[in-house]
This record gives C-alpha cells, sequence and structure tokens, in this order.
C-alpha cells in the first residue's frame, strides 16, 4: 500500500495476529504509557494513528476473551493461551476504532518512538469516547 509501512505483531503464541499500516509520513510512532493498574500488570503501552489500517485475526477464536472494565467502552483482545493483550477495540457510532499495544509488535526498527504517560481516571463517557474518534485507528478489520 503506497504512503503506508507493514508492521506486524501478535500475542506470544501467535494465536492473534495483526498486520497495521502505518503512514509513513509519521516517522515517530507517538505512544501511550497508561497509568491504570490493568495496562501496568499487562505491559499495555498503546499506539494508534487515526490514518492507519488494522487487520486483527485469530488462529482459534476460541481462545480468545474479551475483557470490558470501568466506563465498558473498549474490549481488550486478550489471548486464553498466552495472556497477552494485543489490541484494544471500541466500538462508537456502529465503527470500530482500535490502539494497539506496542509490545506486541514484530519489528519497529524504521520507527522512533515517543512516550507520553497518561493518565485517563475521571475522564468523562463523551469525552472518552470523542478522543477515541479523533486519535485511534478509524480502518479496522477484525476477522475473529
Amino acid at each position: 500500500m503506497s504512503g503506508f509501512a507493514t508492521l506486524s505483531g501478535s500475542c506470544h503464541c501467535k494465536n492473534i495476529v495483526f498486520s497495521l499500516q502505518w503512514p509513513t509520513a509519521a516517522h515517530e510512532i507517538v505512544t501511550r504509557t497508561c497509568g491504570c493498574t490493568f495496562c501496568r500488570k499487562h505491559g499495555g503501552i498503546w499506539t494508534s494513528h487515526r490514518d492507519a489500517r488494522l487487520a486483527v485475526q485469530a488462529n482459534q477464536a476460541a481462545l480468545i476473551s474479551k475483557y470490558r472494565f470501568g466506563s465498558e467502552t473498549a474490549d481488550f483482545y486478550i489471548c486464553k493461551r498466552c495472556g497477552v493483550v494485543p489490541v484494544v477495540v471500541s466500538k462508537i457510532e456502529n465503527s470500530l476504532f482500535a490502539v494497539v499495544n506496542i509490545n506486541t509488535f514484530d519489528d519497529l526498527d524504521t520507527f522512533t518512538l515517543s512516550d507520553t504517560p497518561t493518565d485517563f481516571d475521571g475522564e468523562g463517557t463523551a469525552v472518552r469516547l470523542n478522543r477515541r474518534k479523533q486519535n485511534w485507528i478509524q480502518h479496522v478489520d477484525i476477522s475473529i
């Protein structure tokens, strides 16, 4: 795909795999280290770009669990076999938006990472969903 670099990733056992088409004009991948206890305990460092394209597949869908907590506005896709969380998806107004965990990427050599610690505690649901619509990956295909 012209104008895009392909990044691939997966959970540890490769049950959940993804392909991320990242805009090549964005040489820097901005990451967000979430301060919530779930993300800290699962090593979640998230990234997204509104123009990126994400395709997620599962080798064994029965080995995937979706976890939803707090505001119940996002599904964390967890591999039941290895426990890794590579992708989070939020359905907003019948469209899927997503972020990916950079710790699950296979190769990041051509990009510079820039981390921003984040804390979304106290963020209202409307503000949260609007932020996701503006910043999360807007082209999401999940085959699970």
